[in-house]
């Protein structure tokens, strides 16, 4: 169903520029303030593709410097172009919780395909804002300057060796990220490459993260065909990052919300508005205990209708429900009955700003305790196997359900749409 190609990858040198210092994360994750960091890094750093130093420029800017970035950085031998198309393997080492994971994955040119055909997935929906931008910078780039991340299933684990052997057998370089994140990359050709591209075409992929990059692409191949752009095109492919579901290393993560202003329900309020749940007080020393407490207390009941909610009194609620969650998510039953039913938020006071999310359970918390919102809501991780469901049923999940770890960033590969880098 899924139909990749190996291509022809423009990157970076290693010989003239150091990976560690010219690779930022995905433009989304970049704060306005880690703007100049990346900018005065390196005067390659990959940040010069994906937004302007200053943010005021953002709204405005048509990106017209980028391809002469792109030709000039080319010209002069910071970025090189590979003689024969490629998948380019990339592992990541990271640690969390305490435990140390590997995530192996490879970037390819993904041929791009409308939801409704069942070939490329999606969980999320998206929002025209951030489209019209990411088009703007596509039309400009002429180029695919970041990937979307797609996740496939393979609970044999029949890639693993292959890609893990690539990395061995052609390595292209190392970095380390500003989180510790390792990074190997390799290449991957021949048969080899062949074998990854038939495996991937039985089966669909979900997008994990980039839907707004993998829509603008989509947005982007529609115009060129209604130009005249031939069935073949560069325009008819994106690049694209795909990992394993089922591998250890792909993290899921939940992103907690926060009420900013209806203040804290008192223990009366809770019962009389939560009917069905039972509630368990525990006490919490503050913000940088939170991780700890969760996982003793709200981790074990993955899977269940469960929350935590956090008024900064020194007292972590933890709500349960005996019956069970079955086919719904936390993420939806956490807007219905907690954000809707007890703060009386709506459509309008959530898209306007009365809910704020946190990947980060001590920053949650943290802003409970300055002040800068009254209540926070803390959440078990959605399952993969829900995210898959729900995405082959043609569902979306809610805003912020999911925060897959680590991020792919931009910089270890890009893929151009000029004909001789090909696919």
């Amino acid at each position: 169903m899924t139909d990749i190609r190996p291509f022809r990858g423009v990157r970076y040198d290693p010989k003239r520029v150091e990976l560690s210092k010219v690779i930022v994360p995905p433009y989304d994750v970049i704060s306005d303030a880690q703007r100049g960091t990346y900018y005065d890094r390196d005067p390659h750093n990959a940040i010069r593709f994906e937004l302007t130093r200053d943010p005021r420029d953002q709204a405005t800017t048509d990106y017209h410097e980028i391809r002469e970035w792109l030709d000039a950085w080319r010209a002069s031998g910071v970025l090189v172009r590979d003689d024969e198309p490629a998948l380019y393997v990339m592992r990541q080492t990271f640690e969390h919780g305490g435990h140390r994971y590997s995530r192996t994955g490879f970037f390819a040119a993904l041929a791009l395909a409308e939801y409704g055909e069942g070939k490329v997935l999606r969980h999320e929906r998206t929002l025209a804002k951030p489209i019209a931008d990411r088009l703007r910078l596509l039309e400009a780039a002429r180029a695919n300057l970041s990937s979307a991340f797609l996740l496939y299933r393979d609970e044999a684990g029949e890639l693993e060796e292959l890609l893990a052997a690539a990395l061995e057998r052609a390595p292209l370089g190392r970095a380390v990220d500003d989180g510790g994140v390792e990074y190997e990359v390799g290449r991957l050709g021949g048969d080899d490459a062949a074998r990854v591209c038939r495996f991937l075409a039985s089966r669909s992929v979900v997008i994990a993260d980039g839907h707004h990059r993998y829509q603008t692409a989509l947005e982007y191949r529609n115009r060129r065909r209604a130009a005249g752009a031939a069935a073949d095109a560069p325009s008819e492919a994106t690049l694209a990052f795909f990992a394993n579901a089922d591998a250890e290393g792909s993290l899921l993560l939940p992103i907690h919300r926060a009420i900013v202003e209806v203040p804290a329900p008192d223990d009366a309020t809770w019962r009389e508005r939560l009917p069905g749940w039972s509630c368990r007080s525990v006490r919490l020393e503050g913000a940088a205990s939170i991780e700890a407490v969760l996982a003793a207390e709200l981790a074990p009941h993955a899977g269940e209708a469960a929350f935590a909610a956090d008024d900064g009194s020194g007292v972590l609620r933890v709500f349960t429900r005996a019956e069970p969650l079955g086919d719904a998510l936390i993420v939806d039953v956490v807007e219905r009955d907690v954000i809707r039913g007890v703060f009386g938020l709506g459509d309008t006071e959530i898209a306007g700003g009365g809910v704020e999310f946190f990947k980060q359970a001590e920053a949650a918390a943290a802003a409970v305790r300055e002040g800068a919102v009254s209540v926070a809501l803390y959440l078990n991780p959605v399952a993969v196997e829900d995210v898959f469901r729900v995405a082959r049923a043609g569902g979306v999940m809610p805003q912020k359900s999911t925060f897959f770890h680590p991020k792919v960033p931009t910089g270890i590969v890009f893929r151009t749409h000029d004909p001789e880098d090909g696919a």
